[in-house]
């Protein structure tokens, strides 16, 4: 059997960021600095810490891990999904405040809205982002002239984006009102539906994400969030395939 404390240690960087110190990039070089303690001890990069360990930063002192967390945040038109772009007027850092660090779990592009699960759990989000695991993500999409059946037909089978050159996987679509239409994605191609209406003449008006897997955006409003219950995170790790860790 191999020893408990093995499996609790978590990697010091991790560790500052879950705290809510600064990303794990930032830590590294906090660490290298000598600005970290751990035990008193002057930490060094790629260290581990458990809960039993007193991690200090200046004279802040921290306890054990938080525990893992996980937001359905609905994103507003305008805003970007990035932490470290100087150019970004709104990024989704600036508008999601939550007492621990948290980031997104698959993006959102700047000119579309709605739903965006952020989370302290690196692990989710590298499930998450993994194109090959065809989680589904469920958008409402309004597009500047009258749908037809056979744009429908076409959107579904799969389309070439020769900007990209590939084609994208078949997916299931289904028409709403004269200029809307459901779709749901297994795959996250950048721009990618605005590029699939393009293709055939269409133009996005609006896009919304309505959902992520089991996860809806419901009724919660622009630049809103709430923590998901036990049941959703419960079927979210289960979905993604990966344990869950409190």
């Amino acid at each position: 059997m191999g020893n408990s404390d093995d499996r609790e240690k978590t990697r010091l960087n991790k560790y500052l960021a879950q705290c809510g110190v600064c990303s794990r990039r930032d830590a590294d070089k906090l660490i290298a600095s000598g600005k970290v303690l751990v035990n008193g001890k002057t930490a060094t990069v790629g260290q581990s810490v458990s809960d039993t360990d007193s991690v200090q930063v200046g004279k802040k002192v921290f306890g054990k891990v938080q525990k893992k967390v996980v937001l359905a945040c609905y994103k507003p038109v305008g805003v970007t999904c990035t932490e470290r772009d100087a150019h970004a007027e709104r990024k989704i850092t600036d508008i999601i405040k939550y007492p621990a660090r948290v980031t997104y779990a698959g993006r959102l592009d700047k000119d579309s809205e709605g739903l965006i699960l952020m989370t302290n759990d690196g692990d989710l989000i590298e499930a998450m982002m993994r194109g090959a695991n065809g989680h589904e993500r469920e958008y409402l999409v309004k597009v500047n002239k009258e749908i037809t059946s056979v744009f429908l037909s076409q959107i579904e089978q799969g389309v070439y984006l020769q900007e990209l050159e590939t084609t994208t996987k078949p997916c299931e679509v289904t028409q709403v009102g004269k200029y809307t239409f459901r779709i749901v994605l297994t795959q996250g191609l950048n721009r990618q539906i605005r590029r699939m209406c393009k293709a055939f003449g269409y133009r996005v008006q609006s896009l919304k994400r309505v959902r992520v897997m089991n996860i809806l955006v419901g009724d919660l409003k622009p630049g809103a969030y709430r923590e998901l219950s036990e049941q959703e995170c419960a079927e979210l790790y289960e979905r993604a395939g990966i344990e869950r860790k409190t």
